[in-house]
């Protein structure tokens, strides 16, 4: 791994706080290690999908960063698509990333998370964006919703969620399909450059569209997962806090499908939207 990269690794609060380290990179592969935290977990010592989906975007960055060099940022990850195959409980993961083809201004990687073991635990695709220090467009603005606050019956205790604790996310809304969440920013989830961390930015849009097929069953004794997000970053994530916006948008017996918008809470600007498929056995 390079000193450049080496050097962007360990100077990202949110790559530090989840316990990443990488082995030296070739020009087009990154390999990632991330050992088993309890604070990196959901219960039972799961690790929950938003690192995965983290580990995902910090090997995409690393990929685009060595291939492009470093004049060509900032970066994001402009098309994101996850499938979750299996749990990592208590146990050490890799994310392998490696460069499928490399263009002008956008890289195509793919990423695989596995345990020590070898077991498959999620594969990743992501289109990245390096903007060359061109200025960001203009973003259009989250219609949000009635401003209601009602965390619910489950809300209110998300925060028990060792993971989802540690990113700071709260649950203002969680009624009838819908759902709202704030992260507040905080260092722990910055990127190299002071802003909120693209991987905090997805970890709260999947908690969002989890928490909103959950405002459609109500609480239960029931298994739950993610399966597969799909998400666009449509321009790096701000310094400040973030609300996200959920909406169940379809129902098939166990599966739900939640649009997800992700805004800047000052000016309700839209950094991230994408969709949860999120499936409850009831």
């Amino acid at each position: 791994m390079s000193d450049t990269l080496t050097d962007w690794l360990n100077t990202t609060p949110y790559c530090q706080t989840l316990g990443v380290s990488a082995e030296p990179i070739e020009p087009e592969r990154t390999l990632l290690h991330l050992p088993y935290r309890e604070a990196n977990s959901n219960p039972g010592g799961v690790l929950h999908g938003g690192v995965a989906a983290s580990l995902s975007v910090i090997g995409g960055h690393a990929i685009i960063r060595q291939s492009l060099g470093a004049e060509s940022g900032p970066w994001h990850t402009a098309g994101f698509q996850i499938n979750y195959l299996a749990a990592a409980i208590e146990e050490t993961v890799t994310a392998e990333a490696r460069l499928l083809r490399r263009g002008r201004e956008l890289c195509f990687v793919e990423v695989y998370v596995r345990s020590a073991a070898g077991k498959p635990i999620s594969q990743a695709t992501l289109a990245l964006h390096a903007r060359f220090a061109n200025p960001s467009p203009t973003l259009y603005h989250s219609s949000g919703d009635d401003g209601d606050v009602d965390p619910g019956p489950m809300g209110k205790n998300i925060g028990a969620v060792n993971f989802i604790g540690a990113r700071g996310i709260e649950v203002e809304l969680m009624r009838s399909g819908a759902s709202r969440l704030r992260m507040p920013f905080s260092a722990a989830n910055a990127s190299a450059e002071g802003t909120v961390h693209e991987g905090a930015a997805l970890a709260l849009l999947d908690t969002t569209g989890a928490m909103a097929a959950w405002a459609e069953t109500g609480p239960g004794a029931y298994k739950a997962s993610t399966p597969a997000i799909q998400a666009q970053v449509l321009t790096p994530p701000p310094k400040g806090d973030l609300v996200a916006y959920g909406r169940v948008c379809q129902r098939d017996n166990e599966l739900f499908w939640t649009d997800v918008e992700v805004a800047e809470a000052s000016s309700g600007q839209v950094h991230l939207r994408g969709t949860v498929l999120y499936r409850i056995l009831t």
